[in-house]
């Protein structure tokens, strides 16, 4: 402990080549960015804090901290040994020794990466989502009206999600779920596919109250003619793809004050289902009717000074290092 300011440690997952796809990388070194812009953020707000890779043992992290305490930790996990699926693990052994941490909680974690999982619950608590169906290996394929949307279930960041996800056609429907079986090792989302906006909405706790952040909008209007006008891998990471080019944030949301109202209550209520804590992005699209559908709730989502979490918290007037003082301070009260 520096005087009265906390000691924190920023854990986060070291890029690991060897266990990830090629072609799909720059989600998991992107951690490595955020983790260097946090530490200079709460340096400059005079927190005492130390960077914690993460790379192939835990077992280093604990003997780290044995040498140098430190009185909570900022979880920037987003995978362990390259491995996305054991993002939860992680927090889950931060909990299991009885260190106190930012974010949401393993169940949480676990829940939300399990795309099938989380879609039943939200839909168990009312809320509007996309027709799916999870298809094992060798499964029959669903009857759902065309077009889907073909995904991995159990990833984020947009991993496995390309302009070919789209599908508008039933002959192309096999081929598109084994390429999620093969390259992904795990079953696939078949979900209706919403053509219409797309938005998103951060929910933010400060300690027992939530709060919905200005939504955001995706911005299609420079899509190539012919693409799916979604947010794939290559437009959501690629900064000199013209995908990443014609899909443009708008913060806040050039929307009516009614369909705000709705879309950040639903965020609310969405985070609440789930049991996310601290923060978390909630993704919607609205069909040409005006439906309303939540698509998936991110815990922990991106939280880079160029991602579209600190976008919402810029437009709410929430500065940067605020937002981590909340979170530091949550934290802390959860320790208690």
């Amino acid at each position: 402990m520096t005087g009265t300011s906390p000691l924190v440690g920023i854990a986060f997952n070291s890029f690991a080549p060897a266990a990830n796809r090629s072609d799909e990388t720059i989600s998991e070194t992107s951690v490595e960015q955020t983790a260097a812009e946090l530490f200079a953020a709460l340096r400059d707000a005079g927190y005492a804090a130390v960077l914690l890779p993460l790379r192939d043992s835990l077992t280093d992290l604990v003997e780290r901290l044995r040498e140098q305490p430190c009185d909570l930790l900022i979880n920037l996990c987003e995978a362990f040994r390259g491995i996305p699926q054991l993002e939860p693990h992680v927090a889950a052994f931060f909990e299991a020794m009885g260190w106190p941490f930012t974010g949401n909680s393993p169940v949480t974690l676990a829940l939300c990466q399990q795309k099938f999982v989380s879609k039943a619950i939200l839909q168990a608590h009312g809320l509007p989502c996309p027709d799916g169906a999870l298809v094992q290996p060798g499964a029959e394929l669903p009857d759902i009206a065309l077009p889907v949307i073909v995904k991995p279930n159990a990833e984020d960041a947009s991993l496995g999600i390309h302009p070919d996800s789209v599908i508008y056609e039933r002959a192309q429907l096999q081929r598109q779920v084994e390429r999620i079986w093969t390259g992904y090792h795990q079953p696939a989302l078949v979900e209706r596919f919403i053509e219409g906006r797309e938005f998103n909405v951060g929910v933010l706790q400060r300690g027992s109250r939530l709060e919905a952040l200005p939504v955001s909008e995706i911005s299609f209007a420079g899509m190539p003619e012919g693409t799916p006008r979604i947010v794939g891998y290559e437009a959501k990471w690629f900064e000199d793809h013209p995908l990443y080019q014609a899909t443009v944030p708008l913060c806040p949301a050039p929307i009516t004050e009614s369909l705000r109202e709705a879309l950040q209550s639903l965020a609310v209520k969405a985070f609440s289902a789930m049991g996310c804590r601290d923060y978390a992005r909630v993704d919607f699209r609205t069909s040409g009717e005006g439906e309303i559908f939540v698509l998936e709730v991110n815990p922990n989502p991106d939280i880079g000074l160029g991602a579209g979490y600190a976008r919402a918290l810029k437009a709410a007037g929430l500065p940067y290092t605020e937002f981590w003082r909340i979170l530091i301070n949550n934290a802390l009260e959860r320790k208690e």
